[in-house]
């Protein structure tokens, strides 16, 4: 019934849904493109063999994900993957990342019908969704087409677990029905296991297993070089962010840069306003350049290698924050605020190791900032804190990559038997 009820309801937003894309597509061209897939029309020929397949929503989900695609293609090389996503700077990100080695689709929205025409068009031996997508309808129609589930890298704020049980009747179903959840932390696999999830494994965070592409820090580190300037680099900021940030800049003279780097590529041109200059048509900011817009895609490894001091975005409002261990990871020092609980964990264990800092506002988190710029000695005690971190929390990956495994073997003796 709570199934059915939500279908209809999901079902009577369809014209609104098909404006949001419209209106989106203004900035972003291609939620234009593909409207099709968005229902489970595909135009594509499968090739016959079934796929593993990786839904990863968004920027961060592809990024976060990349290490465990590779290492999947690295144990099953003669399979096909799918890589599905809902955004479109996801979408680029998955290009940037795989390049033609994968197929890449946007995951229809969740309807019975759609869902369907997905599962019957791809046939995917194998599902894994990253961090927290359940989908009630997806969830239930993997079952009906026995495609395993894994929901992997799993995390579950308090906050949405509160949601989550608000709506259990619809929800602990379907997370009942997932095959194998890898949690992040053991608060994680608590919170699941309330939830219903039935098999929980504490796999660790496969953002730690992520390291610095060795050409893009080659490059940002010398871009830091030539500029012969302190760099602070606002890290994955949302709306608003920029503008309290910087109004919390101290009068100064332009010996420190400020590099802005917002988390979603359609507000680069609406934050280029508060900027002198932008890496996409300026490569190397002017001596008089005191705000530097970074607008390109794909290249955190670049602007942290560039960086002395990194605050994170999406934790000055309510938002919980942004990913904070590639910047540890590249041995940044990290200040962040208040709203960090989509990363709980792995704030309790930066501040922990001493790697990173945690205000109140934006005043307190320029405040850390400036003072670490002129803290050399402080500044690489908590780079090293944070290489230290990363180093010390590697190996979920490869705990996903046995549990796939796993999978893939009962599937494949299912099969032979049939």
């Amino acid at each position: 019934m709570w199934r059915l009820l939500y279908s209809l309801a999901i079902r009577a937003a369809v014209p609104f849904i098909l404006v949001r894309l419209w209106w989106r597509g203004r900035q972003e061209p291609f939620y234009r493109k593909g409207i099709g897939e968005r229902f489970g029309y595909y135009r594509d020929k499968p090739s016959g063999q079934p796929p593993i397949w990786l839904h990863a929503v968004s920027v961060g989900e592809a990024r976060a994900s990349a290490g465990l695609v590779r290492g999947l293609m690295t144990a099953h090389p003669g399979c096909e993957f799918l890589l599905t996503c809902m955004t479109a700077a996801g979408r680029e990100a998955l290009r940037e990342l795989h390049g033609e080695s994968v197929h890449i689709a946007w995951l229809p929205y969740d309807y019975p019908a759609s869902v369907r025409r997905f599962l019957e068009h791809y046939r995917p031996r194998l599902a894994l969704l990253v961090e927290t997508e359940i989908w009630p309808n997806l969830v239930a129609a993997c079952g009906e087409y026995g495609v395993p589930v894994l929901l992997a890298n799993a995390r579950m704020s308090e906050k949405s677990a509160l949601a989550y049980q608000r709506w259990r009747g619809l929800t602990r179903p379907a997370i009942a029905a997932l095959a194998v959840v890898c949690a992040q932390s053991e608060e994680d696999a608590v919170r699941l296991r309330a939830l219903g999830a039935r098999r929980i494994e504490v796999t660790g965070n496969v953002k730690f297993d992520s390291t610095p592409e060795a050409a893009r820090r080659n490059e940002g580190k010398s871009w830091r070089a030539r500029l012969a300037r302190p760099v602070l680099l606002l890290a994955s900021t949302r709306e608003g962010e920029e503008k309290m940030l910087l109004e919390a800049m101290p009068d100064w003279d332009a010996k420190v840069l400020v590099l802005v780097v917002p988390r979603h590529p359609r507000r680069f041109d609406d934050v280029s306003l508060l900027t002198q200059s932008r890496r996409s048509r300026d490569p190397l900011p002017s001596a008089q350049d005191r705000v530097h817009l970074g607008d390109t895609m794909g290249e955190m490894d670049f602007y942290y290698a560039a960086a002395d001091v990194a605050v994170i975005g999406g934790s000055f409002a309510p938002l919980g924050g942004q990913n904070l261990i590639e910047a540890c990871a590249a041995g940044v020092p990290v200040v962040l605020g208040p709203s960090m609980f989509n990363f709980t964990e792995a704030t309790r264990l930066a501040l922990e190791a001493g790697a990173a800092l945690q205000v109140a506002d934006a005043a307190g988190a320029i405040r850390e900032a400036m003072e670490l710029l002129s803290d050399p000695v402080r500044r690489v005690a908590m780079g090293k804190a944070g290489k230290k971190l990363s180093e010390a929390h590697r190996g979920a990956t490869q705990k996903h990559l046995l549990l796939c495994d796993e999978f893939l073997k009962t599937a494949a003796t299912a099969a032979a038997r049939d």
